[in-house]
């Protein structure tokens, strides 16, 4: 993308330095692990960095995303490294035995060759991945914003404690959340994009739960991209924060009830990807072979930035960027690690 999708705040200066923001970020992860894994009911568990094509086990997110795969020589094949592991997750489930009301997490880190790099993207993504089980009872939009609430209430205390040890820093996360449906803000602003409706509601209501991604609204475009295989669009969603160091929401979680058999076979006939019925992890989920479960992803990176305030995602962790931008973004007063 560019320059052109790059935000320079102007008199931009971060509160921490670099020894400071290092510290702040461990305190960030330690906590916020800890209060979602005691809010959830979740053990951590360890996770794969790349998987066999062949089991379709990689997540597509929106579909067109390219994984980076490399060979194996002692083995004869090749791998994939992870988009992110949401269908990993609902196997690990089921072999380790979780029962209903538990569930698991991991760090998840990815590398996503096909990602825009701005002020938010980068090619290295780490995040809090988790699922958790749930019954045939339990699989509501009750659920849902109940998990969301959990959530919420795991940052907030997160954000506390990082405000508590670091005064200079102010906290960007509310204490409560305001759900709405993608169809009721195409309703609200039928004339703005997808993108322009988050701003809109975000700058009002400051943290949002957007639900129902993915599938086509009445004006017969989808809010946003989702892979057809793992949340169920009915009973999905995004969390977002208003970052006034930006001046724009930001995405801070994508989560939802994954896909049932009925569900699965509906969005692959709707996004005319049926073949996948073929895939090791989607001929189990047709013939209910896997538990029913919520999950979702929770960038850190992401999370570290806006709780210390700050302009790019470089700023918390190391990864490559075009030298233009490293440039802009030093003449800017943004350092990237």
């Amino acid at each position: 993308m560019g320059l052109d999708t790059l935000i320079l705040p102007k008199k931009y200066r971060s509160s921490l330095d670099i020894l400071q923001t290092e510290i702040a970020i461990k305190l960030i992860k330690d906590t916020f692990e800890r209060e979602l894994a005691q809010n959830l009911n979740l053990t951590r568990v360890s996770a794969p960095l790349f998987v066999a094509p062949e089991t379709g086990l990689n997540d597509d997110l929106n579909g067109v995303e390219r994984p980076v795969s490399f060979d194996i020589l002692d083995i004869g094949r090749d791998v994939e490294i992870v988009h992110s592991l949401a269908k990993w997750k609902r196997m690990a489930l089921k072999k380790y035995g979780f029962a209903p009301d538990s569930g698991l997490y991991t760090d998840m880190n990815a590398i996503r060759r096909d990602e825009d790099l701005d002020n938010l993207h980068s090619v290295y993504v780490d995040q809090w991945d988790w699922e958790k089980v749930i019954t045939r009872e339990t699989r509501n939009i009750y659920t849902l914003k109940e998990t969301v609430n959990q959530i919420v209430d795991a940052l907030y205390t997160t954000q506390q404690k990082l405000c508590d040890a670091f005064t200079q820093v102010k906290p960007v996360i509310p204490r409560e959340i305001t759900f709405v449906t993608s169809q009721e803000l195409e309703d609200r602003w039928p004339d703005l994009t997808p993108k322009e409706r988050e701003d809109k509601i975000c700058q009002q209501h400051k943290l949002v739960f957007i639900s129902q991604i993915g599938g086509k609204l009445r004006l017969g475009q989808p809010h946003d991209g989702r892979a057809p295989d793992y949340d169920d669009w009915a009973l999905n969603g995004d969390i977002l924060v208003w970052f006034p160091v930006l001046g724009r929401s930001v995405e801070i979680s994508s989560m939802g009830i994954r896909v049932d058999s009925e569900s699965l076979r509906r969005q692959l006939e709707l996004s005319g990807q049926t073949k996948r019925e073929d895939l090791i992890f989607h001929k189990m989920l047709l013939h209910d072979e896997l538990p029913l479960t919520i999950g979702g992803g929770i960038g850190q990176s992401r999370i570290c930035m806006l709780m210390l305030g700050k302009a790019h995602i470089g700023e918390v962790q190391v990864s490559v960027w075009p030298p233009e931008e490293i440039a802009a973004c030093t003449a800017s007063g943004i350092y990237l690690l």
